[in-house]
C-alpha cells in the first residue's frame, strides 16, 4: 500500500514537471495568459489517477510557475497581487484536474468506439478548460480591469480577453489528448505502465 502511495506522488511530481516544461513552448499574451501544452499532463494524470491527483498536479504546476517567477501580475498592492497569483496560478491550474470526472465514463465498457472515446475526452478537456477560463475571467475583472477602455464592461472585457487564449488552449489540448489517449491507451492505466 505504501509503495502505491509513493508511486502516485512520484507520478504527480513527474506530470507537474512535464506540464511546467511544456508551458515554455507557448505564445504569450500581453497582460498574461498563453497558448501552450501545459494542460495535457494535468488531464492525463486526471484520467490516469482521478480528480484529486489531477488537481494536485495542476496545483504543483501553478506553484512551479510562481517559484520560478514566470508569472504575470497586475500592478497592484501586495495583498491584491497575492490574491491574484493564488487565483491565476494555483486555483486556475488545479481546477483543470476536474477533467477527471469523465474518467469513469472513459473506462466503462459502453465507451469502446473511437467516436465515443473522443467525445468523452473532449468533454473532459472542456470541463477543465472552462473552469480554468472561469477563474481567469474572475481575476481579469478584479485585477486587470485597468487595461479595459474607460466605460467598458469589465465582464465582457475579461471574458473576451481570456477567450483569445483559452479557446486555442482548449482546442489544442483536446486534439493532442484525443490522439494520445487513442494511440497510447496504456498511458491511462497505472497497472499496465
Amino acid at each position: 500500500m505504501r509503495n502505491k502511495r509513493v508511486l502516485l506522488l512520484v507520478e504527480i511530481a513527474i506530470f507537474a514537471a512535464l506540464g511546467f516544461v511544456l508551458d515554455f513552448v507557448a505564445f504569450k499574451m500581453p497582460q498574461g495568459g498563453s497558448v501552450s501544452l501545459v494542460m495535457i499532463p494535468i488531464v492525463l494524470i486526471a484520467f490516469r489517477r482521478g480528480v484529486i491527483a489531477g488537481m494536485l498536479t495542476g496545483l504543483l504546476v501553478g506553484l512551479l510557475q510562481i517559484v520560478s517567477g514566470l508569472i504575470s501580475v497586475a500592478p497592484l498592492s501586495f495583498s491584491f497581487v497575492v490574491m491574484q497569483v493564488i487565483l491565476d496560478y494555483l486555483i486556475a491550474y488545479a481546477v483543470v484536474g476536474f477533467a477527471g470526472v469523465m474518467r469513469k465514463q472513459y473506462f466503462s465498457e459502453n465507451s469502446k468506439t473511437k467516436m465515443r472515446l473522443i467525445t468523452i475526452i473532449v468533454t473532459a478537456v472542456f470541463i477543465g478548460s472552462f473552469l480554468r477560463y472561469f477563474v481567469h475571467v474572475i481575476t481579469g475583472i478584479f485585477f486587470f480591469g485597468m487595461y479595459a477602455e474607460e466605460g467598458q464592461n469589465l465582464l465582457i472585457y475579461s471574458s473576451v480577453y481570456n477567450a483569445t487564449y483559452m479557446i486555442p488552449v482548449f482546442l489544442l489540448t483536446a486534439v493532442v489528448t484525443s490522439l494520445l489517449f487513442l494511440t497510447a491507451p496504456r498511458l491511462l492505466n497505472p497497472e499496465k505502465s
